[in-house]
């Protein structure tokens, strides 16, 4: 850029006070303003936005939930029930925000789909992979924690098979569970660290991490849906020729998907906040009660498929290690997946099977999750794991000797 159009953008007044005292202006250029983003995004990149959208209003609401919750066994439940009918829009409030839990799952999912179909936590990306993974492991830490402070029927069951699982962990095990629980059951002493885990210390970690996948992805730059470098063609400025400028062209359509998405997320929350029992189960609208076990525990939606994994495995350690692994396993994409080309447009027919096969495998242990344990079901789930974890062991070999389309120089 010229010295005349820098003089032309720099900044006056206030605004030059502060910039001369903090890279705002430098850091704004950086990140948005001169960042420069494919031009060709299409439908599967607005979940990433929509990810940060949903993560401040959990941020807005679970600040103003926490004004009026009483964080203790004897008033828990009732606290929730005086937010719901007494606080002043204290039902909208808390509906907005177990609403919000669901809806930032589903936008992760998604995001985390557009990854697998771009590739995009191939080279250079891996670290922006594996960031956004640890990201997920946070999230999924931090909404079990903040499952379980309503403090009804299904959240402390819930709680009570889940830490349960950890005392299968051979010699550690009994005192993890322990020390995770701080006491011999769940207790006042459970709900306090997880609500002191779930208002302070996870969104300290979610909030850093994010920052850190942001600034991973703006270092290496976004991939896109044809898998190509846009910074190998550069015009005479060192401008990417398939690149456009994120602000004002992507700002503009993330705001109008932010608007549709909010459209959609408003009609939830005012026709069906409960989703169907998916978002909020009926037991949960129960008090907590040791002596009474619900008909049926399950976890929430966006757990279920990791859950199906445990209860395939009747061995309880090798049920928790299947799950651990179902998770773990994510994180080595970058290395399992041998083939050079990125995008799904121009890979072979076997990584489309096998991500066909993995995506009906996480979708139909999702449902088996959320069902009763049956014989039949338990079947089916055992089956559906082995095809979720064949994806895994059988991607080094086919993505190897992958035949695979020519991939244009350029953006299509």
């Amino acid at each position: 850029m010229s010295d005349k159009n820098t003089n032309q953008t720099a900044p006056g007044g206030m605004l030059k006070w502060l910039d001369d005292r903090y890279p705002l202006i430098s850091t704004w250029n950086e990140h948005v303003a001169q960042y420069y983003a494919p031009k060709n995004f299409n439908f599967w990149y607005f979940f990433g936005s929509f990810a940060l959208l949903v993560m401040v209003i959990q941020f807005i609401t679970g600040i103003w939930l926490t004004m009026s919750y009483k964080p203790s066994a004897d008033e828990a439940f009732n606290s929730i029930e005086y937010i719901m009918r007494d606080v002043e829009w204290g039902w909208l409030i808390r509906y907005m925000h177990t609403t919000g839990a669901s809806a930032f799952f589903l936008v992760i999912y998604l995001h985390m789909t557009r990854a697998l179909l771009y590739g995009s936590y191939k080279q250079p990306r891996e670290l922006v992979w594996l960031i956004g993974m640890l990201i997920f492991v946070v999230l999924m830490a931090e909404a079990f924690m903040g499952y379980m402070l309503p403090w009804g029927q299904m959240s402390y069951w819930g709680a009570q098979v889940i830490i349960s699982l950890f005392s299968a962990i051979p010699l550690v095990g009994p005192d993890l569970a322990l020390w995770i629980r701080g006491d011999y059951i769940i207790s006042d002493a459970t709900l306090n660290r997880f609500f002191a885990l779930h208002v302070i210390a996870l969104p300290l970690v979610l909030v850093l991490l994010v920052f850190m996948h942001i600034v991973a992805l703006h270092k290496v730059g976004s991939n896109n849906p044809d898998g190509v470098e846009i910074k190998k063609h550069k015009d005479a400025q060192g401008l990417p020729l398939d690149g456009i400028p994120f602000h004002p062209y992507y700002t503009v359509k993330d705001s109008f998907g932010a608007v549709a998405f909010l459209i959609l997320f408003a009609f939830v929350v005012f026709y069906m906040p409960e989703g169907g029992g998916y978002f909020i189960e009926a037991p949960n609208f129960e008090p907590a009660d040791p002596l009474k076990t619900p008909d049926h525990i399950a976890p929430v939606w966006y757990f279920t498929p990791f859950y199906a994994i445990l209860r395939a495995i009747p061995d309880k350690f090798l049920g928790v290690v299947a799950m651990g692994a179902s998770i773990a396993v994510l994180f080595a994409m970058p290395w399992l997946d041998r083939c050079k080309v990125r995008s799904i447009r121009y890979r072979g027919y076997s990584y489309k099977l096998l991500l066909t096969m993995f995506a009906i495998s996480f979708v139909v242990l999702g449902v088996l999750g959320a069902l009763p344990s049956t014989p039949l079901y338990t079947k089916l789930a055992q089956i559906f794991t082995i095809l979720y974890f064949a994806f895994f062991i059988l991607l080094p070999y086919t993505s190897a000797h992958e035949k695979t389309k020519p991939v244009p120089e350029r953006t299509t």
